[in-house]
């Protein structure tokens, strides 16, 4: 039999089979998934603390797969076929800073939160692992190419852990040959799937600009060299560049946070002022001339005001970039799974997964808790029980999207 003929047969039959069979056994074992949502979301970690809750997930997994640490506090691994490529999906592990308040009888009270639904994606992810033994009772198959769990640190907070897992090659190690990110969602309605090709987050930057003069005294202002005049155009402006610089087609913001210019005194110049900014774009050419334009703008409003201008762009996530053809194949399979799939979310929002999706084709998907009155980062949000079930059908729909994608393009 040729691998043309074996490819055509996983992407249809063995794939709808496989499918059905791995999502009955996550059912069948839901209790105990949602035992284990309850548990990590009673005792959250903060970024680069979450080392306890690494080692709950490594017990649950240690009779199915082991293991290996990676950026501090992250933990990888594979199950399936030992050799080629695999389907890599990443579940986070950090939670936020912050007081629940959401009244479940599992709520945190310990200062931190899963106020963004990390407790949900890591139960969903070791229910898929947990459920493979039974899928290959059920089918008498074995999984066509090796699943990859990357269970990342510090998504919300900085150094970023998915950019630590590709520094240190953990997709190559891991041998991932295509990435899944799977996301709750309050404004999608509950259980779809938002898939969508292309731009999903933009690409977030900080703008750190120093405006240098001369000080002096309020009844004096020709002897000094006055910054907050200087400062004040600078941060009115900064948002008109965007108008300025890419088409009006094109989706971008530049917002300013911190302005800073002066002591206190009301009759004193003061020497120095600062502004701190964002800058969020979809594009790697339209990040590469805002960022440009910032500094030209900033310096000769500096230099019309007689002053001197330093600007330091800090480069943050990139634009995350769902594969066209994996966000095809991860729609149809989440279909064929029993989900609607809703229109593609977007925004300027930014998600480390980006590193990812730098690195390998990958698409990243957001799954409804159908909660359009809440938000993410609240302290009273809380997806419901039923969103495990959710996560975990669409992360099936994504590895069978990904195996798909591998085998497809006659990768081995």
């Amino acid at each position: 039999m040729s691998m043309d003929i074996r490819q055509e047969q996983f992407s249809t039959e063995r794939s709808a089979e496989i499918g059905a069979a791995w999502l009955a056994a996550v059912e069948a074992d839901l209790d105990h998934a949602l035992d284990l949502r309850r548990r990590i979301h009673s005792s959250p970690n903060l970024g680069g603390q979450e080392q306890a809750t690494a080692e709950v997930i490594e017990a649950e997994l240690s009779p199915f797969m082991s293991l290996d640490t990676i950026a501090g506090t992250g933990r990888i691994g594979r199950i399936g076929p030992a050799d080629g490529p695999a389907v890599g999906i990443r579940a986070e592990l950090d939670a936020l800073p912050g007081e629940e308040a959401t009244g479940a009888d599992f709520a945190s009270t310990n200062g931190a939160m899963h106020a963004c639904g990390h407790d949900v994606h890591m139960a969903a992810l070791v229910a898929v692992i947990r459920a493979i033994p039974e899928l290959g009772e059920r089918t008498g198959q074995a999984l066509p190419t090796a699943l990859a769990a990357v269970f990342q640190p510090r998504e919300e907070s900085y150094p970023s852990g998915a950019l630590d897992i590709v520094s240190e090659k953990g997709l190559e190690k891991a041998s991932i040959a295509r990435m899944i990110g799977v996301h709750n969602h309050p404004g999608v309605p509950l259980g779809q799937v938002a898939m969508g090709e292309g731009y999903i987050n933009a690409a977030a930057d900080e703008v750190h600009i120093t405006v240098h003069g001369r000080g002096g005294h309020g009844a004096y202002p020709h002897n000094a060299s006055d910054p907050v005049a200087a400062v004040a155009n600078v941060a009115l402006s900064l948002p008109e560049i965007v108008r300025r610089t890419i088409g009006p087609m094109s989706a971008a913001v530049v917002s300013v946070g911190t302005m800073s210019v002066g002591d206190g005194a009301a009759n004193v110049l003061p020497r120095h002022g600062s502004i701190r900014a964002t800058v969020r774009t979809t594009s790697a050419q339209e990040r590469k001339d805002i960022q440009a334009a910032i500094g030209t703008m900033a310096r000769r409003i500096a230099q019309a005001y007689g002053l001197e201008a330093d600007v330091a762009i800090i480069d943050g996530e990139p634009v995350l970039i769902n594969d066209s053809d994996l966000a095809r194949r991860f729609a149809t399979q989440a279909q064929g799974l029993g989900a609607s799939v809703a229109s593609p979310m977007r925004s300027l929002g930014a998600d480390d997964f980006s590193f990812f999706s730098e690195a390998v084709p990958s698409a990243m998907s957001f799954v409804g808790t159908g909660q359009p009155q809440a938000s993410l980062h609240n302290a009273g949000y809380l997806p419901p029980e039923r969103s495990v079930l959710d996560v975990a059908r669409a992360m099936i729909a994504g590895y069978l999207a990904g195996a798909e994608s591998i085998l497809g393009s006659g990768s081995e």
